[in-house]
């Protein structure tokens, strides 16, 4: 789709925990659409979101928010109710897609491989572990690997873990535990109906947590992965396939996990994140970059992608051809 010149709206910012990522998103996208020659506004959630969107009146909105309530289906189902048309997935796969046993739910029974675990009780875990060290903690509906603990035999939370111990048990009420699978942390980005390509991660110190992620020079990007061919074509198939049975539109980016001493046995699914970032240390951009295309052109695909949905769904509700 050639892309004419739009008003689009940038939603960047609001309150959750990734506002910052948030607003290097929605300002690096901004600046692309400016410099493509598009009319921008660029909207910093805030509780009068609707308003400013209404007073806006965009051809269509631009959705960099990262977390609650931007990535969960909350604004999705108000811009629906508005008329909007807005990139990134709709109501239903971002209510699925944030929460990581929803995912699983979704994923496992179609054969997508996801780690085994359970949801816990945060105060269940100062009486005793709910799985065998080591173990990952993590909330159930935060991205940006927000809140994550690992517990090892060895590690400093204690053994039962100390209510004291700084960890999310302090933020959650309850957590998704799940086996550790050691080895090298890879993800995937979808863009359309196309899986990119397979980047290795490799966090400086510790694991790729959320400062590792946004703090340069603290996590090596290797894209491509070095990793055997079945690896990555496994990654791809997957973060493929769990992009179309989510319905996710525009852009994915698929986490995994690769024990490498069990080949493609040991690949699994971590979580599949709905609106990635688009900031300069992004995945999804670096992806795209190595094949040619340029962040200016992404954001723009990941509009037209918006568009062409919208049009599909006004042709089937007035019966057009």
């Amino acid at each position: 789709m050639t892309l004419p010149k739009l008003h689009v709206a940038v939603l960047m910012g609001g309150w959750s925990s990734e506002r910052p990522v948030s607003l290097m998103s929605g300002n690096g996208v901004a600046d692309a659409l400016e410099a493509k020659g598009h009319r921008v506004t660029r909207i910093d959630m805030g509780r009068d979101v609707a308003i400013k969107l209404a007073e806006a009146a965009p051809d269509v909105v631009f959705n960099a928010l990262h977390g609650t309530p931007g990535e969960d289906g909350t604004v999705q189902g108000m811009m629906d109710l508005m008329g909007l048309t807005y990139t990134h997935s709709g109501l239903a796969t971002s209510v699925i897609a944030i929460d990581k046993e929803l995912t699983k739910q979704a994923l496992v029974p179609h054969g997508i491989p996801m780690p085994g675990g359970r949801i816990v009780a945060s105060e269940e875990l100062f009486r005793r572990d709910p799985l065998p060290r080591p173990y990952v903690l993590k909330p159930v509906n935060e991205g940006s690997s927000v809140g994550v603990a690992i517990v090892t035999a060895d590690g400093n939370y204690g053994d039962p873990i100390s209510p004291d111990a700084k960890g999310p048990w302090q933020e959650f009420d309850a957590l998704l535990a799940e086996p550790f699978i050691r080895g090298k942390e890879l993800t995937t980005a979808v863009l359309g109906d196309r899986a990119l390509m397979v980047t290795e991660l490799k966090p400086k110190s510790g694991f790729y947590d959320f400062d590792a992620k946004y703090t340069d020079g603290m996590t090596d990007h290797i894209c491509p992965a070095e990793i055997p061919d079945e690896i990555a074509e496994a990654c791809k198939e997957i973060a493929l396939s769990a992009h179309k049975l989510l319905g996710c539109k525009g852009t994915s980016r698929s986490d995994f996990r690769w024990d490498d001493e069990r080949g493609v046995e040991g690949l699994f699914l971590l979580e599949v994140n709905t609106q990635p970032g688009m900031t300069p240390l992004s995945l999804v951009p670096e992806q795209a970059r190595h094949l040619g295309m340029e962040y200016g052109d992404l954001v723009e695909a990941i509009i037209s992608d918006a568009l062409r949905e919208r049009a599909d769904a006004l042709r089937e509700r007035t019966g057009a051809d």
